[in-house]
């Protein structure tokens, strides 16, 4: 049975189209009638996250994701059904809850409460709480006069501590130094493995590959995709560069455009620039993608994505980072994009993709390529990861400077 479960939730807002500011305002136009627009911010959404599960929910800015969070949590009402089964606790925006007239300990012990916790345990993990904060010398500080960073250590640590059995949370954490993030990346791996149900918002789809089980996307209110996270992952990509993904058949290249330029063909080519379809461990390769533009174009540049076989990118490079001014081409010019590095990878099939974008005000996807061509990685062996790095590695006893050092 689902932990979380929606269906044909919907949730529309009401704008007015002018506001009465002042008292004023309202005495001498006393009859006026204020118009409203309409603005649907969700529209029909049905998903099931199991129990256990670390469910991301990805989108632009505007898509929805919070206001679909809040509709889970209980503070939106909306149109359709979501069901919840256990306890909740929820981290969905920085201060809510908070009184920022009173200090750490009765805000910890009234958001404690709030959050199904009787008086007697909210004052008994009030010491814990302040630890995993790292707020000990701030405890009796008034939160008006905290940081944004203290507050949600704060609150991020308040959430943990309820033992929900389903946890919210939004993008605040983005607002931590890394040492927090890093404590509450930990803090998730200990959740997932004790199988808590977690639905996770988030623009990072580093961090969407990195925990989630599942994950959907969301784009204008709309569902545009559920299932693993390198596919929303990808998608999500597209949808911020400004492209539009649409599906394909298996086997099939994919390669869209705007009509701005066109990646032709992609290949790789072993250190001496021949065309190979297996290229062997341990040698340098080239990727390489002939790109022509249909309108002149100002400083293109050219991202690529290596794909195992299960859809995880390994290899991830862009040519703006080394080339940001690419310089101007004519419509009707053809160029080459090269990335050459060290073949490190594991054995085994990859597929390339490559987006070629144009920058403007700002920066837009003009053509993507992929899955129209793989390549095969060969070597007598394979360690077992996603790349076999080349390793010294140094033995010598306890009693001895001697050292034997073993390469791969």
């Amino acid at each position: 049975m689902p932990a979380v479960a929606a269906r044909g939730v919907s949730k529309t807002f009401q704008l007015p189209e002018q506001q009465v500011h002042t008292l004023k305002e309202r005495a001498l136009h006393p009859r006026r009638r204020i118009r409203y627009q309409t603005f649907r911010a969700l529209n029909d959404i049905s998903f099931a996250v199991q129990s256990g599960e670390f469910f991301g929910i990805a989108g632009r800015n505007g898509s929805g994701k919070s206001t679909l969070l809040k509709c889970i949590a209980g503070i939106y009402k909306c149109d359709g059904d979501i069901w919840c089964r256990g306890r909740l606790s929820t981290l969905i925006e920085l201060g809510v809850g908070f009184n920022m007239e009173l200090a750490a300990r009765d805000n910890v012990i009234l958001n404690g409460i709030m959050m199904g916790l009787s008086p007697k345990e909210a004052r008994k993990r009030y010491d814990s709480v302040i630890e995993f904060a790292e707020l000990e010398e701030f405890r009796e500080l008034k939160l008006k006069n905290y940081s944004s960073g203290m507050q949600v250590r704060l609150a991020f640590s308040v959430a943990i501590q309820v033992d929900a059995e389903i946890l919210l949370i939004d993008e605040v954490l983005a607002v931590g130094d890394a040492a927090f993030q890093q404590k509450c990346f930990d803090v998730f791996h200990a959740m997932r493995s004790a199988g808590k149900t977690i639905v996770f918002v988030t623009h990072d789809m580093g961090t969407l590959q990195r925990f989630c089980h599942r994950a959907l996307l969301l784009e204008r209110g709309s569902l545009v995709h559920i299932g693993q996270p390198a596919e929303v992952a990808d998608q999500y990509l597209e949808l911020n560069f400004g492209g539009q993904q649409e599906p394909v058949g298996e086997g099939q290249p994919e390669n869209e455009s705007g009509g701005d330029a066109r990646v032709l063909e992609v290949w790789v080519e072993d250190q001496e620039g021949r065309r190979l379809p297996a290229i062997p461990q341990g040698q340098r390769m080239t990727l390489r993608a002939r790109v022509r533009f249909m309108v002149d174009v100002e400083d293109p540049e050219a991202g690529m994505h290596i794909h195992n076989e299960d859809l995880k990118a390994v290899v991830i490079a862009s040519s703006w980072v080394q080339h940001p001014h690419s310089g101007r081409f004519v419509a009707g010019e053809e160029v080459l994009f090269s990335f050459t590095f060290q073949n490190v990878l594991a054995p085994g099939r990859y597929s390339p993709v490559v987006v070629l974008g144009a920058r403007g005000s700002v920066l837009s996807v003009v053509d993507r390529f992929a899955r129209g061509f793989t390549f095969l990685v060969t070597a007598t062996g394979a360690m077992g990861g996603a790349v076999d790095l080349p390793t010294d590695v140094a033995i010598e006893r306890a009693d001895s400077p001697i050292a034997h050092e073993l390469k791969p």
